[in-house]
């Protein structure tokens, strides 16, 4: 049994997630004692087609925003939702995710993103209330769905370095057309979603990989991990 996973981002030695993921993918191959691969997709190389992607067992589109090519991001996301390959997208992956969902499945073509192109008419991604970057908080998870069973039915405290999340205007649409939200900070915001048509197309607005840095073992990326793996 193996993995190879696709960490779809523009690769910055500087950005914290970007040396946490690879250390995530460490500790869940030991917890797993599966032999697992990754390789950074730099955004720019991504075609409509996401041809590239295919020698993959599994998409994590990872935080770094904005990305040098939207449209490849966007593209990879389509390809993992359409091919049923194994999805994570954190921070960044959450928030263009729930792009790629409102253009392709809710008919809202123009849907975009306020940090790249705030003149938008369907602003499916706007500025938080109060920034998260570099805050932690308490989420809780909807009874019964694929999170709540990965977090078996506790509520975890997690990390942020984002300034964007959901427009709150636009949840019912993305909703009524098939993604769930089920991951919900104390005050009743979204921070993460879940497609339950697919095996595993997971977002988050936190970043589960930041568990990495005190050296504990993230049970979502656990998860993805094992569902990434092909015999």
């Amino acid at each position: 049994m193996s993995a190879s996973i696709a960490l779809v981002g523009d690769y910055n030695e500087h950005i914290i997630a970007h040396t946490a993921i690879p250390r995530a993918l460490e500790y869940a191959s030991s917890a797993l004692n599966i032999n697992i691969t990754w390789s950074w997709v730099e955004t720019k190389t991504i075609d409509n087609d996401a041809k590239n992607l295919t020698e993959f067992t599994a998409i994590w589109t990872v935080p770094g925003s904005p990305y040098i090519n939207m449209d490849g991001v966007l593209a990879a996301i389509r390809f993992a939702r359409k091919s049923k390959c194994p999805f994570l997208g954190t921070c960044g992956g959450f928030q263009h995710a729930l792009i790629e969902y409102a253009r392709n499945v809710c008919g809202l073509s123009d849907a975009n993103h306020a940090e790249t192109n705030s003149e938008s008419n369907t602003l499916i991604v706007t500025p938080l209330l109060c920034s998260l970057a570099e805050k932690t908080g308490r989420i809780s998870f909807t009874a019964g769905s694929q999170l709540d069973s990965i977090f078996k039915g506790q509520e975890t405290n997690e990390a942020y370095h984002c300034n964007y999340g959901l427009n709150p205007e636009w949840k019912n649409r993305i909703e009524a057309a098939g993604i769930h939200f089920t991951g919900f900070d104390t005050e009743g915001q979204v921070r993460a979603f879940e497609l339950p048509a697919h095996p595993f197309f997971i977002g988050t607005l936190f970043q589960p990989e930041r568990s990495a840095l005190n050296g504990q073992l993230h049970p979502l990326i656990t998860a993805f991990v094992e569902k990434s793996l092909k015999s």
